[in-house]
């Protein structure tokens, strides 16, 4: 799946990184509680969160998470999405809750793999 193909399923928004749509994603994880997806560490994934703070750039960052994508209506302040295109990450926005946006994702056949 590619990050244009979540984008088009979630009816996402796109915040930062238009140009960035046609990457590969294996992955994804749904989380507000960014130690947990430390343990989810897997590369070249989707992270849906409702969190929006810097932590989540940095957390995107260490794991070479390429497209994040908050839920439930929440917006990131410029501040973050400037962090977000230093670092090449895609950024979407979804009025879907985590539960809805993930079951949809997971439906179309992208797969959050075992820990």
């Amino acid at each position: 799946m590619t990050v244009r193909d979540a984008k088009n399923i979630l009816g996402a928004r796109v915040l930062a990184g238009e140009d960035l749509l046609d990457q590969e994603v294996r992955s994804a994880c749904g989380s507000d509680m960014m130690s947990d997806v430390l343990a989810f560490s897997k590369d070249h994934s989707i992270l849906l969160t409702g969190l929006c703070n810097p932590q989540v750039i940095r957390t995107a960052e260490m794991l070479d998470i390429v497209c994040l994508i908050f839920v439930r209506g929440k917006k990131p302040d410029e501040k973050l999405l400037e962090m977000a295109r230093e670092r090449g990450l895609v950024v979407l926005a979804t009025g879907h809750r985590m539960f809805s946006a993930c079951g949809m994702l997971y439906e179309a056949g992208l797969n959050g793999g075992a820990i």
